[in-house]
């Protein structure tokens, strides 16, 4: 019995003893991670996994199973002890969970690797690491970690309902931290690069190019910079800083599954409720959606972990909450059907209500267009802090590279742009976006136990008028 068998013969098994629905997932990983911490080698992994996550309906109770005993005795058992949780469950439980009705779905998609993965060999990945290196050389960089990895993962999706879903999703990612120092005082960034398809990627990303020039910024702040204005200015956001306000004050409170309260404990709450579908939180500039179909992007799938067809989902239209994310439960218990939202870290993890690229839409301006029509202000290019309360709702943005604007011009570097604000003031404030998209990668996290994900966040430079910056 080959191991997709294995995952059929485990939904069978599962209706055969009284399920009302059972769902399947093979997975199959391979990955290669390295790292450099000022030059010197630090511990590699290199790792090929393998397992089956399952997940059945017995008595209207949700159990969610795993193993990586690929073979057909295990999964057997595997399926009667979930059966008998469930059944013990379903006595206790005060409503019962039911999922969605949607399309079976029968599909299979490869992403392509121009440069493949299985043909970059160890010493040619220590190779580009330690040429990142050599590229800091000259540079006042006295502390820089790297880390570069790569995984090859291939899954079979199966339920009873009929989907049937098969990829191969390859993905490169780079990651830094560097700290500069000048006199006394330090500055630290850290960044990554996540894109699926194959080592083409780390060559468009020209890494050694930009964190150089990373590196030569933090410096410039440290000596020149000035402090931040302290009375109501405009603030221009670069598309890193918009990124990480979609991802964090739209994306996570729109998961339909903070809303109804699951998340609570774990990853947080949300200020929307269940009936703030067509509230205006925002003005007409602020159009934010999520596309796990942008090729190429680090949050990439074309069907869900529970077999739903991924799609555009517009969260917020001219300032109007449009959109909740869903999986199949959450959109049965709000009346509607998933969005295709259903994500898992791995075959043991269930899937849960998740992001994946997560942007502002463009408008028509370019950005210097933006910062001419801006007496005095701050330009934020990039940040290097942020936090945001449980209910993302109140909000902070650190900048780690940013500049005054006096007449429509950038002039000296600001030491530390801080932008605190809520949800509410910082979308409303929105009066024009440029259109210089971007996207920024990173890895989010969620759920009991926690999982993470790789996403993109981003879009284009957007101003805020009249704000307050912080200390």
């Amino acid at each position: 019995m080959s191991n997709e068998d294995l995952a059929d013969f485990a939904v069978k098994h599962a209706l055969k003893l009284g399920a009302t629905y059972a769902e399947a997932r093979h997975e199959r990983s391979s990955s290669n991670d390295l790292s450099l911490k000022n030059g010197v080698p630090q511990l590699a992994g290199f790792e090929d996994v393998e397992g089956l996550g399952v997940r059945i309906i017995y008595h209207g109770a949700m159990e969610q199973l795993s193993t990586d005993w690929m073979d057909k005795p295990h999964v057997q058992k595997l399926i009667e002890d979930g059966v008998r949780a469930a059944n013990a469950n379903s006595r206790l439980m005060e409503k019962q969970s039911l999922l969605s009705g949607e399309r079976k779905e029968k599909a299979k998609y490869v992403v392509k690797e121009k440069k493949k993965i299985a043909n970059v060999g160890i010493d040619d990945k220590f190779e580009l690491i330690f040429g990142v290196e050599k590229a800091l050389a000259k540079a006042q960089v006295p502390t820089r970690f790297f880390s570069l990895g790569d995984d090859v993962t291939a899954k079979y999706y199966v339920n009873s309902e009929g989907a049937s879903i098969r990829s191969v999703i390859p993905r490169v990612g780079f990651a830094y931290v560097i700290t500069v120092k000048h006199n006394e005082r330090t500055r630290q960034r850290h960044f990554q690069w996540d894109q699926v398809g194959g080592y083409e990627r780390f060559d468009a990303w020209k890494v050694e190019e930009s964190i150089a020039a990373e590196a030569n910024a933090l410096l410039k702040m440290l000596k020149e910079g000035v402090e931040a204005p302290k009375e109501p200015l405009d603030v221009v956001c670069g598309p890193e800083v918009v990124g990480i306000a979609c991802h964090e004050s739209v994306g996570h409170p729109y998961e339909a599954d903070r809303i109804l309260g699951r998340e609570g404990a774990q990853a947080g709450e949300s200020f929307l409720t269940e009936k703030d579908i067509g509230k205006r939180i925002g003005s007409d500039a602020a159009n934010v959606v999520d596309d796990p179909t942008l090729e190429g992007s680090a949050g990439y799938f074309l069907f869900d972990d529970e077999g739903v067809k991924a799609r555009r989902k517009a969260l917020m239209t001219n300032g109007v909450v449009t959109e909740f994310l869903h999986n199949r439960e959450t959109g049965y218990a709000l009346g509607t059907s998933s969005n295709g939202s259903a994500r898992a870290m791995d075959f043991e993890c269930e899937p849960i209500v998740r992001m994946s690229n997560t942007f502002l839409l463009p408008g028509e301006m370019k950005e210097e267009e933006l910062i001419e029509g801006v007496k005095k202000g701050v330009y934020i290019k990039s940040f290097t802090e942020w936090n945001i309360d449980d209910k993302r709702l109140n909000q902070k943005y650190v900048s780690s590279e940013a500049y005054l604007i006096e007449n429509g011009r950038l002039t000296k570097p600001v030491r530390k742009a801080v932008l605190e604000t809520t949800t509410m003031d910082f979308w409303s404030s929105l009066d024009a976006a440029a259109t210089n998209v971007q996207y920024f990668a990173g890895s989010c996290g969620k759920g009991e136990p926690m999982q993470g994900v790789p996403v993109w966040m981003g879009g284009p430079s957007a101003r805020l008028r009249g704000m307050r910056l912080g200390i």
